[in-house]
């Protein structure tokens, strides 16, 4: 846990700091730029506009849960280079993050419990997302209050824009597929 909450509140931060690890450990970035605090409601770097690169390949569990939750300024996503995923390591990481329209390409084959639940859950702005996994895995509500309409770009594996799976924690309803 070692930069949770770390900016958490620091809502006129812009630029987030460099964050160059390579290989994380659980929960390192847990809302690190935004939280729920019980008692005064929810904080986060809602200023945020520039998120740092993520080069980490080897992710851990929770590593980056919640990690942007509610940063509305944040309209473009870094890039998640990481194909091997851990349970939880994407959940929440972009919650609420209301300027963000476009998801950044999920190279990953192959689904870790749970790595990308509630991923862009009220993005409501979001209307393109690109994935490589060849098959659903257990993502609860990841796509849950996103924009009507836009463009889901997958493996035709995964299905077409008449066969592939929709809802919430799916693919949107609403959305062309696109196979790649």
């Amino acid at each position: 846990s070692c930069y949770s909450y770390m900016l958490a509140g620091c809502t006129s931060l812009v630029a987030a700091p460099e964050l160059p690890a390579t290989t994380l450990a659980p929960y390192c970035y847990y809302e690190m730029f935004g939280t729920i605090d019980t008692s005064t409601g929810f904080v986060s770097c809602t200023s945020l506009r520039f998120a740092p690169e993520l080069p980490a390949t080897t992710l851990a569990p929770y590593c980056y849960y919640y990690m942007f939750h509610g940063c509305t300024a944040l309209a473009t996503a870094p890039e998640l280079p990481a194909t091997t995923l851990a349970p939880y390591c994407y959940a929440n990481i972009f919650h609420g993050c209301t300027a963000l329209t476009t998801a950044p390409e999920l190279p990953a084959t192959t689904l870790a419990d749970h790595c990308y639940s509630e991923m862009f859950r009220s993005c409501t702005a979001l209307n393109a997302i690109t994935t490589m996994q060849p098959a659903w895995g257990w993502n609860y509500l990841w796509v849950y209050g996103i924009a009507a309409t836009g463009t889901f770009y997958c493996l035709a594996e995964l299905g077409t824009n008449e066969t592939i799976t929709r809802g919430t924690s799916n693919c949107p309803e609403g959305w062309t597929v696109i196979n790649i």
